[in-house]
C-alpha cells in the first residue's frame, strides 16, 4: 500500500470554493488561501446563527500505544461514510503541531485513504495559525519583560513571574533557562522557560473563545505575574490585550479544506490533551453544527484526557450536547496492553487480548458517566485475525456498548458504512442525557478528586505542598469555581507512563497546578507530565525531504 503522503499527493482535490457550496457557503464567506484552502469569515457564523443545530458525534479512543489507534482516521473516514450515505456531514479537527510532526508521534491528517488533504499543508505551516498563536504570546512575554526593564511601573516581582515563552516545536534545552543576561541593557536577568505553542493560554483562549470580542477579553484575563505584595498582573495591566487580538485576527477564523472523497472538513486550533484541553475551537465546532446534519470531532489522546475535557470543558463553555461517542479501539492496542511487546503484535494472541481489554472496559464505564449512547470502533488492521476481532466485539456487547468493525484506513468511506450506519441508530433511537462529571461549586481538591478517582479509577490524590500553596492562593483570588484541566500522562490511565491496562489502587500525585484565568481553568500538572516535549534519538525530521520539483517525501 502506498503511503500517507503517496496517497495523499494522488488526491483529486476540488477547489475549496466548490466544497464550502456543499455545505451552504459562498465565495463570499471564504478568504482564499490558493486553490484548496481558505478561512471562513466571522460573518458567515451571523449570518446562519438561527439554523437549526446538526448532531454532534465525539471521536475518542483507548488510552494510545505505539501501535497505533487511528481516531482521526476515524473521524476522518466516518464523515466520509456519512456523505456516501447521503448525509450532510463535515468533520472537525484540530490542527497539527509542527513539534510531533517533526518528532516521534507524527502528523493529525488521518491515515490512508481517509485523510484530510492537502496533507503535507496541512501538516506543516498550514494558514499560519500556530504561528500567530506563538507570536501573541511571546509579545505578551516581552511587553511584561519591558514592563520590569523600562521602571517596573507595576511593581512586579520577577521571582513571581508565571508566564514563560513558548514555541512550536520539540525543544527539551529550553524547558528551563535564564534570559536578561549580558548587562543594563539586555533587560533584567531571572529565570524562565519555554513551553510548546500547544501549551500556551492562548491556544486555549483562541479554542474557547465565542467570537473576536470574548477573544480579546479573555487574552487580558490572563495572569503573567505577582507584584511583591501578591497582587496579580495581568495582560490588560499591561495594555497588550488589544495588539495580541490584533494579531489573532485572522487565525480566529476556521479553516476549511477538503477530505480525500471531498467531504467538508473545518481544522482550527490545537491544543494537545495531555497539556491542555485537547479540543478544536469552539467557533469552528458551533459553525460546522449549524451548516451541516451531523458532524464529526474527536478529542486528543485517549477518553481519560481528550474526552473528559471535550465534555465537562468544551461543552460546558460552548453549550454543547453531544449526541454520541465513538471510542476507537485496535486489537493490536490492546494486546500491546496486555503485555505483548510491539515485535510480537502480528501473531494472535487472544490471552492478551484478555488481558488488555481493561482499558478499553473503563473507558466505556466512564463514557456512560455523561449520559452519552457509546460505541466501540474496532480499527482493522491486516494483520488482525477474525477470531481477536469477534473477541473484542463480543467484550463490547457484554461491556453495554455497541461494536462496528471499521476499515477506513484501507477503503476510505466505504469502509466505514459499518460504523455509520450503528451512528445513525443511535441517533434515532437513543437520546441522550448529557451531564458534566462534577459542578462548578465543589472545591478545587473535590474537582481534581472526581476527575482521578471517577476517570483514571486512583485510590487517592495527593498535592505536593506547592501545588497545595497554589490552590489556596487561586482561592483566595476568586477562582476556586473554575473548572480543571488536568495535565497527564497520555499513555496510562494513571500518572505514570508504565502502568498500562486497568491499573488499580494507585496515587495520582499533583506536583503543581497553574491558572489559565483567561482560557476558564485551573491546569493540575501530575506525575512527569512535561509542557514542553523532547525529541527522540532518531527524529521524523531526519527522513523527510523535498526535490528541486517540490516534492516533498518522508511526511508519513
Amino acid at each position: 500500500m502506498k503511503t500517507d503522503i503517496e496517497i495523499a499527493q494522488a488526491a483529486q482535490m476540488k477547489p475549496i470554493t466548490e466544497v464550502a457550496r456543499q455545505i451552504g457557503l459562498s465565495e463570499d464567506d471564504l478568504e482564499l488561501y490558493g486553490k484548496y484552502k481558505a478561512k471562513i469569515s466571522l460573518n458567515a457564523a451571523n449570518r446562519v446563527r438561527n439554523n437549526p443545530d446538526g448532531k454532534l458525534i465525539l471521536v475518542t479512543a483507548i488510552n494510545p500505544t505505539p501501535a497505533g489507534e487511528g481516531k482521526t482516521t476515524t473521524t476522518v473516514g466516518l464523515g466520509q461514510a456519512l456523505v456516501k450515505m447521503g448525509k450532510k456531514a463535515i468533520v472537525a479537527l484540530r490542527e497539527p503541531s509542527l513539534g510531533p510532526c517533526f518528532g516521534i508521534k507524527g502528523g493529525a491528517a488521518g491515515g490512508g485513504y481517509a485523510q484530510v488533504v492537502p496533507m503535507d499543508d496541512i501538516n506543516l505551516h498550514f494558514t499560519g495559525d500556530f504561528h500567530a498563536v506563538t507570536t501573541a504570546h511571546n509579545l505578551l512575554a516581552a511587553m511584561l519583560d519591558n514592563s520590569l526593564h523600562q521602571g517596573n511601573s507595576l511593581n512586579i516581582d520577577p521571582r513571581q513571574v508565571v508566564f514563560r515563552r513558548v514555541m512550536d516545536m520539540n525543544d527539551r534545552s529550553l524547558r528551563k533557562i535564564v534570559i536578561g543576561l549580558g548587562g543594563r541593557l539586555d533587560g533584567v536577568p531571572r529565570e524562565n522557560g519555554v513551553d510548546i505553542t500547544v501549551a500556551s493560554e492562548v491556544m486555549a483562549i483562541l479554542c474557547l473563545a465565542s467570537d473576536l470580542t470574548d477573544l480579546k477579553v479573555r487574552l487580558g484575563k490572563i495572569v503573567v505575574a505577582y507584584t511583591y505584595d501578591d497582587k496579580p498582573i495581568t495582560a490588560h495591566d499591561l495594555k497588550a490585550e488589544g495588539a495580541m487580538a490584533l494579531i489573532l485576527k485572522d487565525a480566529v477564523k476556521p479553516n476549511l479544506v477538503q477530505t480525500l472523497e471531498n467531504t467538508p472538513a473545518f481544522i482550527h486550533g490545537g491544543p494537545f490533551a495531555n497539556i491542555a484541553h485537547g479540543c478544536n475551537s469552539i467557533i469552528a465546532t458551533k459553525l460546522g453544527l449549524k451548516l451541516a446534519d451531523i458532524l464529526i470531532t474527536e478529542a486528543g489522546f485517549g477518553a481519560d484526557l481528550g474526552a473528559e475535557k471535550f465534555y465537562d470543558l468544551k461543552c460546558r463553555f460552548g453549550d454543547l450536547k453531544p449526541a454520541v461517542t465513538i471510542i476507537v479501539a485496535t486489537v493490536r492496542a490492546l494486546k500491546m496492553n496486555g503485555g505483548v511487546p510491539k515485535t510480537e503484535l502480528d501473531s494472535e494472541n487472544l490471552d492478551a487480548l484478555g488481558r488488555g481489554i481493561v482499558n478499553l472496559e473503563k473507558h466505556i464505564e466512564n463514557m456512560a458517566k455523561y449520559g452519552v449512547p457509546t460505541i466501540v470502533a474496532i480499527n482493522r488492521f491486516p494483520t488482525d485475525t477474525e477470531a481477536e476481532l469477534s473477541f473484542v466485539g463480543d467484550c463490547c456487547i457484554q461491556l453495554g456498548a455497541e461494536a462496528a468493525l471499521s476499515e477506513v484506513f484501507a477503503k476510505g468511506g466505504e469502509g466505514g458504512i459499518e460504523l455509520a450506519e450503528k451512528v445513525l441508530s443511535l441517533i434515532e433511537h437513543q437520546k441522550p442525557d448529557f451531564k458534566f462529571l462534577y459542578e462548578l461549586n465543589t472545591s478545587v481538591e473535590e474537582k481534581i478528586g472526581e476527575i482521578c478517582l471517577e476517570i483514571y479509577g486512583a485510590e487517592k490524590v495527593v498535592f505536593t505542598p506547592d501545588a497545595q500553596k497554589a490552590v489556596d492562593r487561586y482561592r483566595e483570588m476568586g477562582f476556586g469555581n473554575l473548572p480543571v484541566c488536568m495535565a497527564k500522562t497520555q499513555y496510562s490511565l494513571s500518572d505514570d507512563m508504565n502502568l498500562l491496562g486497568r491499573p488499580t489502587g494507585f496515587t495520582i500525585t499533583v506536583r503543581e497546578v497553574r491558572l489559565s484565568a483567561g482560557a476558564g481553568f485551573l491546569v493540575p500538572i501530575t506525575g512527569a507530565i512535561m509542557t514542553m516535549p523532547g525529541l527522540p534519538k532518531n527524529p521524523a525530521a531526519m527522513n523527510m525531504d523535498i526535490d528541486i520539483n517540490g516534492k516533498i517525501t518522508g511526511l508519513f
